[in-house]
Order: structure tokens, then C-alpha cells, then sequence
């Protein structure tokens, strides 16, 4: 199966790189089960504190869905449905990491790739980048599962641009929108993420966790996800996070947290 998911770790952070440049990184089969697969040894881990998902290079986040897939698995509805749903696991597992997650998107970032974007916390592009859909140029229906994550992340206005035109947005008008972070010129946008990336490594986990799911439930998320933050804010307030937290201000110095 043509495409990889490169996965790195180190203090803190995790970086994955959709891998598949002669088809200017469009997901494959194989690789949307990576990053399904990612999530699940996230969960595990108590190391990575937030991810950094990037396409290889600097011409494209990802073109798509890998349409050399499409004959073989996404040919009828029955198995429109069934590529929907794989691509529907990856997009909801990396939602739903317990840790922050940004979205560096150089190039550009078309179809299932502008909803894997959308499925991160935090968007950050260069100057150059665009986003487009173009699923009515296919004749292609669209989940209502990824719809709901693409029209969270560029409003109302600019979704219904997106599909109903199936033109480019610049990375100015994602702004504009609030569906960017930010927007830097070339390799500014790979050092604003990185520091944004080591900022949020440097709080503390148990808060973040707890933000995350605060925030989840309040974007509409499955009525558990609520009783989750409610957890998660508990186990943050009763932490060993929160103790340093407090003595580091009083002593005027940096926290050392541990996620405990």
C-alpha cells in the first residue's frame, strides 16, 4: 500500500508526517489505519504531551483521500460506506487524543485532508497554503460525520464555500475565519508551530486533558464526553500538577510537572 505515517517522539512531542509524495501525500487506506493506530498507543503513553501532524515537504498537507484506492474500495455506496468509515475512525481518534494537537499545513490541504486538519485543536499555515473539497467535482457524498468537524473548524460561511463552490480558500480567508491559529510566510509557519507545540508541552497535562474535554462537550460533543471533563478537571484539581503549580508561583520560578 503506497504511503506511511512517519512517528516520532521526543521531549514531548510527537510528530507525525503523512508520507506519500508522489501523490502529494494523499492518505491511504493504510495510512488511515496508522493514525487510528497512533491514537491508540497514545493512550497508552504517558510521554507525548502534544502532537504535530504535517505532511512531508512543503507542496502539499495532503491532497485527499489516495483516489488509487477508490477502485478497489470506494467503487459503490457499500463500499463508499465502508473507506467513510475508516477514514471517520482516524479523523475521530486524533480528536479525541488526550492531549493538544496542532495541524501544520504547508501547501495544499484538499478533501479528507482539510477534515483530518480539522480534527486537530489548532491549525497553523504558511502563506502559501489553500484549502478545497472538492467533492462536487466528483459527484461524491460527503459524511455528516465530517462535515460536522469541517464546519466547526471554518464556519458556516466558509464550509458552505468549500463544498457548495468546490474552489481553493487561501490561507488568509481560513484565517479570517478562525480556522487558523496563524499564518507565516515559508518555514516561519514550521517555527511558530513548534514553539506553540513546546508552550502548551510546557503546562500541565492534567489541566490540558481537562480543557480538552471541557472543550469537546462544549462544541456538541456525545453527552460522556461532559461526564469525562468533569473527571478530568477532579483528578487535575486533586494533582500533584496543581501542588507545584502553586508552589512554583509562590517561589516566583518555572513548574516542574509530571502529570501526576
Amino acid at each position: 500500500m503506497a504511503g506511511d505515517v512517519a512517528i516520532s517522539v521526543e521531549a514531548g512531542i510527537a510528530r507525525l508526517v503523512l508520507s506519500n509524495p508522489e501523490r502529494r501525500n494523499a492518505i491511504s487506506s493504510g495510512m488511515w489505519k496508522s493514525l487510528a493506530a497512533f491514537a491508540v498507543d497514545a493512550a497508552k503513553r504517558s510521554d507525548i504531551r502534544v502532537a504535530i501532524l504535517r505532511g512531508e515537504g512543503t507542496l502539499a498537507f495532503s491532497g485527499g483521500a489516495d483516489i488509487s484506492d477508490f477502485d478497489s474500495a470506494r467503487s459503490d455506496a457499500s463500499g463508499a460506506q465502508t473507506y467513510d468509515d475508516l477514514v471517520e475512525a482516524a479523523c475521530s481518534a486524533i480528536e479525541a487524543l488526550a492531549f493538544p494537537t496542532i495541524a501544520l499545513v504547508r501547501g495544499a490541504c484538499v478533501g479528507a485532508g482539510a477534515a483530518l486538519a480539522a480534527s486537530c485543536d489548532l491549525r497553523v499555515a504558511s502563506d502559501d497554503a489553500f484549502f478545497a473539497i472538492p467533492a462536487a467535482r466528483l459527484g461524491l457524498g460527503y459524511d455528516p460525520r465530517g462535515m460536522r468537524r469541517v464546519a466547526s473548524a471554518f464556519s458556516g460561511q466558509g464550509v458552505r464555500f468549500l463544498f457548495f463552490t468546490a474552489d481553493r480558500m487561501p490561507a488568509a480567508r481560513a484565517h479570517e475565519l478562525g480556522a487558523l491559529e496563524a499564518v507565516a510566510a515559508g518555514d516561519e509557519a514550521d517555527a511558530h508551530a513548534e514553539r506553540l507545540a513546546q508552550r502548551m508541552a510546557d503546562n500541565a497535562p492534567l489541566t490540558l486533558k481537562a480543557a480538552k474535554l471541557a472543550i469537546r462537550a462544549a462544541e456538541g460533543a456525545p453527552q460522556h464526553v461532559l461526564a469525562e471533563a468533569r473527571r478530568a478537571t477532579g483528578n487535575a484539581n486533586a494533582s500533584a500538577d496543581y501542588r507545584e503549580g502553586r508552589l512554583a508561583f509562590a517561589e516566583k520560578r518555572a513548574p516542574r510537572f509530571t502529570g501526576q
